[in-house]
């Protein structure tokens, strides 16, 4: 599949993934010593959702447009709703800009992007952080060279375009050696459910690399045709208490993200605590 994010700027899925960036680094912050976060695809960081490409597919009308104006809910669903509404009504957050507004001044930002002009446009949104640093480079090749990080505490976020046939493949592999190198890192994987075969073999794969912590997070928006209705995610070593945090909050913006009643969530521990 192509997954040209430009095309699918706050839909359903970036709703869920963004809302699990949130809570995982509320809970780093929950601690004084710093910590990095790594985006190995970052993207161009900041979407204009009244560009041709966003009104073309229409994706945020199903997922941003329809949770934008929740109010009191579970703070990790209060804090990304901050985040996009300080970008305006007609923009949308990556995820790198999303962690850039949430870091602390001791913590740090490492946003990997191989597509020069989505590099460019990277480098302007982060340009306020001083602690945000672009690298144009492939994420894949590049992650090692980060790995352990100085912090020895962080987050690795994974959110390739799987436009290739073996991106299953090199997401695991990557998973593989983030656990080899930093093997108390949090790790965030984003997927799209295409295929129940295929997402059910990718997290088997991961498994098979012996995480001590994974938990599995699938949304379900019930909505047919040919348009992606479910995605998942995979976190490694994800802090004690996000399970809750993100049950919370997907159980929050699930009746406004489902089609034809509310969106199912699904939480499965893969590994460690049940």
């Amino acid at each position: 599949m192509n997954y040209r994010h430009a095309f699918h700027a706050g839909n359903f899925a970036d709703v869920m993934k963004h809302l699990a960036l949130v809570a995982i680094l509320t809970h780093l912050k929950k601690k004084p010593a710093p910590f990095v976060v790594i985006d190995t695809h970052a993207g161009r960081g900041l979407y204009d959702l009244m560009s041709d490409e966003a009104l073309r597919s229409g994706e945020a009308t199903g997922g941003i447009e329809r949770v934008r104006g929740l109010g009191d809910g579970p703070e990790a669903l209060r804090l990304y709703l901050d985040v996009v509404r300080s970008c305006g009504e007609a923009r949308y957050p990556g995820s790198p800009l999303i962690a850039a507004k949430l870091l602390r001044p001791e913590d740090r930002l490492v946003a990997i992007e191989k597509h020069p002009d989505d590099a460019r446009a990277l480098k302007i949104a982060l340009a306020p952080f001083r602690r945000a640093h672009v690298v144009e480079a492939d994420g894949y090749a590049r992650l090692p060279a980060h790995l352990p990080p100085p912090e020895r505490r962080g987050l690795i976020l994974i959110d390739p375009p799987y436009e290739t046939p073996d991106e299953f493949a090199a997401a695991a592999r990557a998973v593989a050696g983030i656990l080899r190198r930093f093997a108390t890192g949090v790790v965030l994987v984003w997927f799209p459910i295409k295929s129940a075969a295929a997402a059910n073999a990718f997290c088997s794969e991961v498994l098979q690399y012996g995480p001590r912590k994974l938990l599995r997070v699938d949304l379900d928006t019930g909505a047919g045709g040919k348009r992606m209705a479910s995605a998942g995610l995979l976190v490694a070593n994800p802090p004690f208490g996000f399970d809750a945090d993100m049950r919370a909050a997907l159980d929050a913006v699930a009746p406004g993200l489902g089609h034809n009643g509310p969106a199912r969530p699904r939480l499965d521990w893969l590994a460690g605590p049940q």
